[in-house]
């Protein structure tokens, strides 16, 4: 779904259609420019012309935090999975040059689709809904399985102790976007630095944000055609993407779409056991160790990066007006950070 464009971004169409003449060469004006609705971290328009369609993706205005909307990592990553069994947009050029829209951005191709928020897949049938949860985690586990330097990407993380850097990331950019005291988010700060450290070391190409409404879905088939939203990918543990994805079985209804009060059977849902089992078969593995400790640092990390959003808003910079009302997400999600880490033992 696409809106009008944020007055608070203009576009210079412009001199848009002039420098993606030059950068892609076949290109004619003029374009136009909508903007897709529910991005909160880097605004994203569908730009349309007499050549094709494509989608720009921008960084954001205003102050931004540290090793935030990295873009340009992004794109990287992306250009590097082509043709791989991880289904991306195909990627045409980027723009280290502010001046043209006021930010830097890069322009991809425009994948055909649906893009669904609800985990529950409304329209769909049982054996539909069952496909997709069960596609999402396919390509889940086809993306641990790539080798980084194969791709070109042995420097785009450190190879080694991601959970311990991460939950220290996560709690400087909570603690550089608060703006209330919250006690869970402090204790979780205190204990999960201590707690991930306790588990196995690997290192697997990650995406960072891997949830289903990232995911593009054929128009009519049951299957992922895309994977977006590479900002936070790097070199990590890949159970911290499994623990990611599979949080939302664990939310309550109401809150980021929870599935927690959902009869899964009768949906044709997938159990959040019979998702991590699929993973790990998938992934050579004989066992999954207990998730609730990365459930734990996931769910602190989404309240993290909510806070950011719920800050952002605050001070106008946001991607679009629904921001500030993500603020009154972070304490829920806290709690039930909160209530799997004592459950692991953290």
């Amino acid at each position: 779904m696409t809106t009008e464009t944020d007055p608070r971004l203009p576009i210079d169409l412009s001199r848009l259609t002039d420098w993606m003449a030059q950068a892609m060469p076949g290109v004619e004006g003029p374009l136009t420019a909508r903007q897709f609705a529910g991005g909160q971290s880097n605004p994203t328009y569908r730009i349309e012309g007499p050549s094709g369609s494509w989608v720009l993706r921008r960084k954001p205005g205003g102050t931004l935090l540290p090793k935030a909307h990295m873009i340009e990592r992004e794109y990287r990553v992306m250009a590097a999975l082509a043709g791989t069994q991880v289904p991306v947009p195909a990627m045409r050029a980027w723009c280290a040059d502010p001046s043209v829209i006021g930010a830097v951005f890069y322009i991809m191709d425009f994948v055909p689709g649906r893009v669904v928020f609800q985990p529950d897949l409304p329209g769909l049938t049982p054996a539909g809904r069952r496909a997709v949860h069960e596609d999402a985690i396919d390509r889940l586990a086809a993306l641990h399985r790539l080798d980084p330097a194969g791709l070109g990407l042995a420097d785009f993380g450190r190879p080694a102790g991601y959970l311990p850097r991460q939950v220290a990331l996560w709690s400087a950019q909570y603690r550089a976007s608060e703006t209330v005291a919250l006690p869970a988010m402090d204790r979780l700060i205190e204990v999960l630095p201590d707690a991930v450290a306790t588990v196995p070391d690997e290192t697997a190409l990650v995406h960072g944000d891997y949830r289903l409404d990232n995911l593009v879905l054929h128009p009519d088939l049951p299957a992922v055609t895309a994977v977006l939203d590479w900002e936070l990918a790097t070199l990590g543990h890949p159970l911290a993407d499994l623990a990611y994805f599979l949080m939302t079985w664990v939310f309550p209804g109401g809150l980021r779409y929870g599935l927690a009060e959902t009869d899964l059977e009768t949906l044709g849902i997938p159990s959040m056991t019979t998702l991590a089992e699929r993973y790990a078969t998938a992934t050579g593995r004989e066992r999954l160790p207990d998730l609730d400790l990365l459930l734990a640092f996931s769910i602190f990390r989404m309240a993290a990066i909510l806070q950011g959003v719920h800050a952002r808003g605050l001070a106008g910079n946001a991607a679009d007006s629904t921001a500030t009302a993500m603020g009154a997400d972070v304490p829920r999600l806290a709690a039930i950070a909160e209530r799997h880490a004592r459950r692991a033992g953290g």
